[in-house]
């Protein structure tokens, strides 16, 4: 469909949830020592590079649980403190928003499983590291 300006509407930028907690165990990078800085760490690589290798347009929302609550959001990425488990609210965020592309950022399986039967896409850790 065009907008009002006869230009072919692109729809929403595909909308990339990143599990904060499982891409940073993706790493042994000592960020179990402070999971908060490692969280603000990452978030700040997303917002400065975006998805590594990928060339589309993201909205990009980093999911934090636990230690890492807390973390603020920044321009090009939305921080979500997740009220309980982090994967229980990134299906949340998934179904939340049928309407659009979802591409979910992690290696755990269940979750991919979840979020999977839901229409979302899945990808590693290392979409969020390069």
């Amino acid at each position: 469909m065009d907008d009002v300006r006869g230009v072919p509407d692109q729809g929403d930028p595909v909308l990339a949830i990143v599990d904060c907690a499982n891409v940073m165990g993706s790493r042994p990078d000592g960020w179990w020592k402070d999971r908060k800085g490692a969280a603000e760490r990452l978030r700040d690589r997303l917002a400065s590079a975006g998805l590594p290798g990928r060339t589309d347009p993201a909205e990009i929302v980093l999911v934090v649980e636990g230690a890492a609550r807390g973390v603020e959001s920044v321009p090009g990425v939305r921080v979500e403190s997740a009220p309980g488990s982090g994967d229980d609210w990134i299906v949340e965020l998934v179904a939340g928003s049928a309407d659009r592309d979802r591409l979910v950022v992690t290696a755990d399986r269940e979750l991919r499983r979840r979020v999977g039967e839901l229409g979302a896409d899945v990808a590693g850790p290392r979409t969020a590291l390069g």
